[in-house]
């Protein structure tokens, strides 16, 4: 087990999908305030966790597309943490594919570091504990938001985004995910 490789397929597949979807549609998602995107990331990990307790999807969308989904939003509410939800709109595809990228550096750097100090403790968690932990996270997220982005001792937004996004990251991986892209 490679961490950094199976990191990397996933992003690389996540990465690929968010620039697609960039030539698609440009960057709509601009236009979201941060707690638009919050809330959207609820939508996908609600769903996720329904999945998991049902075991049946009605719509044909699996977990693992959801989880590649909540990869894709935390990238965006930490690029809009960065820009702000105020200013240009349209941005260029080579640029939003960059700031991805820097975003997605940041975010592995932090769980290397995390996973030094834990020693790779998820490897041995449940899929459905990454789903409660990133609803956890969302719920956290929320307060902070109606907080006016306040913290007194916690962390802040930033690092609850990409707490999310290395939780979802770790599903996939613990999911096959890499074997299958």
């Amino acid at each position: 087990m490679n961490t950094t490789e199976e990191y990397n397929a996933v992003i690389d597949f996540c990465k690929n999908l968010f620039v697609n979807k960039t030539k698609d549609y440009g960057t709509s998602w601009r236009i979201m305030r941060l707690s638009s995107i919050t809330d959207q990331l609820y939508i996908k990990a609600k769903r996720i966790r329904t999945l998991e307790i049902k075991q049946v999807s009605k719509v044909g969308e699996d977990i693992a597309g959801e989880f590649v989904a909540i990869v894709n939003y935390c990238v965006i509410a930490l690029l809009q943490l960065e820009m702000g939800e105020e200013g240009e709109e349209n941005l260029d595809a080579a640029f939003v594919e960059q700031k991805y990228t820097e975003k997605v550096n940041q975010t592995r750097d932090l769980m290397f570091a995390k996973n030094h100090d834990y020693g790779e403790a998820w490897r041995d968690m449940r899929i459905s504990s990454m789903t409660d932990m990133i609803l956890m996270k969302l719920h956290r997220v929320k307060q902070i938001e109606n907080n006016d982005g306040k913290t007194i001792v916690s962390e802040g937004l930033a690092a609850n985004y990409q707490d999310m996004l290395n939780y979802a990251v770790f599903a996939l991986i613990k999911m096959g995910f890499t074997d299958k892209k």
